[in-house]
């Protein structure tokens, strides 16, 4: 990954029934199975769905 920043969008407590196959490959995996081999830590009792977006670097000016 390229120099930058992420910012958050938003963060939501979701359930086990929120995570949809779509979500799951809307998240960039091939299914909701993949996702939480990934995803999944310790006991799992709270789940958060985090949207975010990447904010490239600014390019630095060259000196003329």
């Amino acid at each position: 990954m390229e120099e930058g920043q992420i910012e958050v969008d938003s963060i939501e407590p979701i359930g086990f029934p929120d995570i949809t196959p779509e979500l799951a490959r809307e998240s960039g995996f091939l299914g909701v199975l993949d996702l939480l081999k990934i995803a999944k830590h310790g006991k799992g009792n709270n789940i958060y769905l985090i949207r975010f977006h990447y904010i490239p670097a600014r390019r630095k000016r060259s000196a003329s």
